[in-house]
């Protein structure tokens, strides 16, 4: 599991009321990461936020992450 996969189960399990529900999924694509993330059908909400503020916010430190390893990464929310 990759560092930005921690990071974001750590950060989706502080924001939800079910942490059990979380699951994160990476694939690796060349320098390319996908991230899949699963959470209770309640806490999609919670995760994305109003407007999208909050995802927004995980896919910019996820990106930090990431640049910081010189490899690129996308953030999926199911």
């Amino acid at each position: 599991m990759s560092k930005e996969s921690e990071l974001l189960e750590h950060v989706a399990r502080a924001l939800v009321d079910d942490p059990s529900g979380v699951v994160v999924k990476e694939e690796q694509d060349g320098d390319f990461l996908k991230l899949h993330l699963q959470v209770a059908e309640a806490d999609v909400g919670k995760v994305i936020g109003r407007g999208g503020r909050i995802a927004k916010a995980i896919r910019a430190l996820l990106k930090v992450m990431a640049t910081r390893d010189g490899t690129k990464v996308n953030l999926e929310i199911d």
